[in-house]
């Protein structure tokens, strides 16, 4: 089953009801603190506690928590609740949690490390690593039929960095293209072990060489270049990486990515013996939560058919606040730099076609870099996305700021936490939002 992320939400409500400023300093001691101690950081941001207390105590979520980063060392966190309904283990920052979309900007920069090394170029056409992407044509009308014309324009890493390629998404896709999609597997992604009411079944390509060989068989939904759609764009970015880089995609992220930043905690593939630290996942309905992926008997915890560079992984908020971290350093953290300081600058930059707008879309009128949002305006050099169970992620460089917030519920625009999570740190930390 294919997820969908952040902003809009893949399984509607209708579908489940027939179902039944003190910070651096802080960080700097919570590296030698037991976990308890963090509890007093909390007092510095009475805005999120306060959220997230009334979430748990009025039953909507079991548990919920956000890590706030400022300089080095370790973040602030704010916890509240238990890892399930009926459980007694507290969330806490090494709990594991499902990010979905969390999972692109981490591809997005696994991409440019490569373009960072040479080894692949920005404006360079992906069909140079995978041939079957090189006479890719248009539909014409893709609400009616697949009739489609000849592209007139070659997808490159930077369409697949910022959705911009032409591709679809079997989440927001509709028509015939959709049905194609399913028919073929192109669907990247897990949710559960159970039927999702309304939510036809398709089960993945059984490998990401044949994910990208069957995907170069359909029509684009737009000419590459011309139009930002939420896709599998980072995905298939990961087979990409694969040609390019002469390495299994998972393996690359493990030793260029989670291995230097010692993010332990990042799976595709959840070890039974980290259960116990695994989150359910939730889907509220008229005021109950209906466990759509207990832990205990996750999907996660098989196999994937491959590493979904768009939506698998599971981390834990200690693995993301690394990551970002490692972002808000430009490229380095702890002495070890996994990229250079203009690549993770152009890495955060907006990297979208000169023609090509946001407006009334997911990123809604920001910019787009490596696999996330980019901000403009008063929130110029922001950048981050969310995941389809409610987890939402940022990282500001130029002020130093990294945030985390981590939720287990499906669909995402339930509750208010993509809109709402920004502000509500910029208000604790007394910022306009």
């Amino acid at each position: 089953m294919s997820v969908q992320d952040s902003g809009q939400a893949m399984i509607g409500r209708r579908g489940f009801l027939s179902w039944g400023g003190q910070l651096a300093a802080a960080g700097a001691i919570g590296a030698f603190a037991p976990a308890r101690l963090w509890a007093g950081t909390a007092d510095l941001y009475p805005t999120i506690r306060t959220q997230f207390e009334s979430y748990v105590s009025s039953g909507k979520l079991p548990g919920i928590l956000a890590t706030i980063g400022r300089a080095a060392g370790m973040p602030d966190l704010v916890a509240v609740g238990t890892q399930g309904l009926g459980e007694k283990t507290p969330v806490d920052i090494d709990t594991l949690w499902r990010v979905y979309s969390m999972t692109k900007p981490i591809t997005g920069i696994a991409a440019m490390i490569l373009v960072g090394e040479g080894k692949m170029k920005l404006d360079q056409p992906i069909a140079d690593f995978l041939p079957e992407f090189a006479n890719m044509t248009v539909l014409t009308d893709p609400e009616k039929n697949l009739d489609a014309v000849p592209a007139k324009t070659q997808i490159t890493v930077r369409h697949l960095l910022t959705h911009t390629a032409g591709l679809g998404y079997s989440i927001v896709t509709k028509g015939p293209l959709l049905q194609a999609y399913l028919d073929n597997g192109i669907t990247p992604g897990i949710i559960s072990r159970f039927p999702i009411p309304g939510q036809p079944a398709s089960k993945p390509t059984p490998d990401l060489k044949t994910f990208s060989e069957r995907l170069a068989k359909q029509p684009l939904i737009a000419e590459p270049g011309t139009k930002w759609s939420y896709s599998i764009s980072l995905d298939l970015l990961g087979r990409v990486i694969e040609v390019a880089s002469g390495m299994d995609f998972e393996a690359f992220l493990k030793t260029r990515i989670f291995a230097p930043l010692k993010m332990n905690s990042s799976y595709f593939q959840v070890p039974a013996s980290e259960t116990k630290r695994f989150v359910s996942n939730y889907a509220p309905v008229n005021g109950m939560l209906f466990p759509i992926d207990p832990a205990a008997t996750s999907i996660y915890l098989d196999k994937p058919a491959f590493a979904f560079g768009g939506a698998g992984l599971v981390t834990s908020a200690r693995d993301y606040d690394r990551f970002l971290n490692m972002l808000a350093n430009y490229g380095e953290l702890d002495g070890v730099r996994i990229m250079s300081t203009a690549t993770a600058k152009l890495a955060m930059s907006d990297l979208l076609p000169p023609a090509v707008s946001t407006a009334g879309t997911f990123a809604d009128g920001a910019g787009f870099g490596a696999g996330g949002r980019v901000g403009k305006g008063a929130n110029d050099g922001v950048f981050g996305w969310g995941g389809a169970a409610g987890t939402v992620a940022f990282v500001d460089p130029k002020r130093k700021l990294r945030a985390v917030m981590m939720a287990q519920y499906m669909p995402s625009n339930v509750y208010p936490f993509h809109e709402n999570f920004a502000k509500w740190v910029l208000q604790d930390l007394g910022r306009p939002a």
